[in-house]
């Protein structure tokens, strides 16, 4: 299903409060010795478990993001994307799979999340990474959302890889991003018409380019674009992973 929309711009520039940011490890616990991420508590109590995994750029401008799931009431852990999918790693394997376990696993330890299924936010090569790992982990994952994922550069089939989808997706494009030629829309298209097991959504934004919904980026950010997007992932979430658990 695809759902084009409009545009306009505004929108004050929201900042994080320090205190949202209460562990920068080496992983999720001080034991960890997995990937780098950044933990953002619920504002009360306890919180179902959402992993947040950036752009290329890394966690930075990704953590109001982050900071308004917390708010939400959402135990939120943010993790470099490239830990999941890097296509400028120059033949190094990434082992994403096992990067997202272990984010996940370490993300259930802790006393102020609800353990159960988790749900993926990625952005760009982590909206890559969710759509490749986290749509295979049925029994661990409830739902995934991919802002404009970087999927042209997988280079794969794309009714291959929508064939092997066994959670909920919802997925943004920008019409017009042409970053670096990773997230075309004719790709997104190919993969929002390829047969599928399970729900998919792909919403459109007609004037959006890549990161259309970071304000740090006043080149790219659309206001209009960014409020419906995070209304959809709210609800999306809401729906299948509400802030409270199931």
């Amino acid at each position: 299903m695809t759902n084009p929309r409009g545009s306009s711009r505004g929108l004050t520039i929201c900042v994080l409060p320090v205190f949202f940011i209460i562990a920068i490890f080496g992983g999720c616990s001080f034991e960890s010795k997995g990937p780098k991420c950044e933990i953002f508590p619920p504002t009360g109590g306890k919180g179902a478990i959402v992993v947040v995994a950036s752009g290329y750029s890394g966690p930075g401008l990704y953590r109001d993001f982050s900071s308004k799931l917390a708010e939400l009431g959402y135990y939120t852990v943010l993790m470099d994307g490239k830990d999941l999918f890097d296509p400028g790693s120059l033949g190094l394997i990434v082992p994403g799979m096992e990067n997202l376990q272990t984010v996940i696993a370490e993300s259930k330890s802790s006393p102020q999340a609800i353990p159960g299924k988790v749900s993926l936010v990625g952005f760009s090569v982590g909206g890559a990474g969710v759509l490749s790992y986290g749509t295979k982990l049925k029994d661990l994952v409830s739902a995934v959302v991919a802002y404009y994922p970087a999927i042209t550069t997988l280079g794969r089939d794309m009714k291959t890889f929508a064939a092997g989808f066994q959670t909920p997706v919802l997925l943004f494009a920008g019409v017009k991003d042409l970053y670096q030629d990773c997230c075309l829309i004719h790709t997104m298209r190919e993969l929002a018409r390829a047969p599928k097991t399970v729900p998919f959504e792909l919403v459109e934004y007609p004037k959006a380019h890549h990161g259309f919904n970071l304000k740090a980026l006043p080149s790219a950010y659309r206001s209009e674009d960014t409020a419906d997007s995070w209304a959809r992932t709210v609800a999306f979430l809401n729906r299948l992973h509400p802030p409270g658990g199931k």
